[in-house]
């Protein structure tokens, strides 16, 4: 299973996706905001990041821009997460560095569908 870091301001967001992920055998680290996040991933190493785009101190906008630029973490899979699902969202998400974007409340079934797109086959 993934090493996912998930990065959500909102707690009961957090805790309802990360108890469905460690539930599916996954490892996983929470963030609250987006410079911990990203300083987490540059530390942490997850093979996933699940990103909320509106977070405090730096939004995942930012955050996924960072991540990607640093070649330390610009290998990482990122996963948008929003409740924005407005027209052209998805193309700003992936403008920002995302890999990939999923709406807000959240599909599990689709989510882990995406999350294993991503890992290597074993």
């Amino acid at each position: 299973m993934a090493k996912i870091l998930l990065v959500e301001d909102n707690e009961m967001n957090r805790d309802m996706l990360s108890r469905r992920l460690v539930k599916r055998g996954h490892e996983v680290a929470i963030a609250v905001d987006g410079q911990e996040g990203v300083d987490m991933a540059a530390s942490g190493k997850p093979e996933i990041i699940l990103l909320d785009m509106s977070l405090p101190v730096m939004d995942g906008w930012t955050a996924a821009g960072h991540l990607k630029g640093d070649g330390a973490t610009s290998a990482i899979p990122i996963i948008a997460l929003t409740a924005h699902a407005l027209a052209g969202d998805r193309e700003k998400a992936m403008e920002a560095g995302c890999d990939d974007y999923d709406t807000k409340p959240v599909d599990l079934k689709r989510l882990l569908a995406k999350i294993e797109a991503f890992l290597p086959a074993s």
